[in-house]
């Protein structure tokens, strides 16, 4: 989403998204500066509208798949990813998923921030499931710091396959960033390839995902 987009979201459209659904946002003063990779939990299509919030007014990405989609609808939800600068993902090609990636790393570069959802697809029960690693891949590709951002009750409002209720319940914890300093200054020694390389990936999924999981628990 470029500024122009990003400030009219701000200015018209997130006062209504606040007074119906969001009951508070925690930790603002975490958001870098510079860019970063936003990393959310994911619950329900609502997170979309949570998550871009805390980034409005600035330029930010988000990753949307199109496998789940046919026929004249697919080509909606493309004309609607390219209208808001969403990068398109089929989840079942493998040339989709490399372009992904190198358009991801093309956004940060440009000074955008980047959304991801590690788990890949909505929680089914509302819990925090197992991370996949291509946020720690493109962390290692760019260096710029991770944002954990833990989200509660859009799962209540809007959970899969489920109808919409309006409720003033949502809640927002924005972590403070992770910097990975260690391990971005390590992995420059290995190879993609090297198992040095992919414990280093693995190792930052992992304590991402903790981070955000003593949150929900709490």
């Amino acid at each position: 989403m470029n500024k122009v987009l990003s400030w009219f979201c701000k200015i018209f459209l997130a006062p209504l998204f606040s007074l119906l659904f969001l009951k508070k946002v925690e930790g603002k003063e975490n958001i870098p500066h510079s860019n970063f990779i936003l990393v959310s939990n994911h619950l329900s299509y609502l997170d979309i509208l949570v998550d871009g919030y805390i980034c409005l007014p600035r330029s930010f990405c988000f990753i949307g798949q199109i496998d789940g989609f046919k026929g004249i609808l697919k080509k909606l939800v493309l004309l609607a990813y390219f209208f808001t600068g969403t990068i398109p993902l089929d989840r079942k090609s493998q040339a989709s998923k490399k372009n992904c990636f190198q358009k991801s790393i093309e956004v940060l570069k440009k000074g955008n921030i980047l959304v991801l959802y590690p788990e890949g697809t909505r929680s089914k029960n509302g819990k925090l499931q197992e991370f996949k690693n291509g946020f720690a891949k493109i962390f290692l590709k760019t260096g710029f710091p991770i944002l954990p951002v833990v989200l509660k009750g859009t799962y209540e409002l809007l959970p899969p396959h489920g109808k919409l209720k309006i409720k003033k319940i949502i809640e927002a914890k924005i972590l403070p960033p992770l910097y990975f300093k260690e391990e971005f200054e390590k992995a420059k020694k290995f190879s993609e390839e090297s198992e040095d390389y992919q414990k280093i990936v693995k190792e930052i999924t992992q304590k991402t995902w903790e981070e955000m999981a003593k949150v929900l628990k709490s």
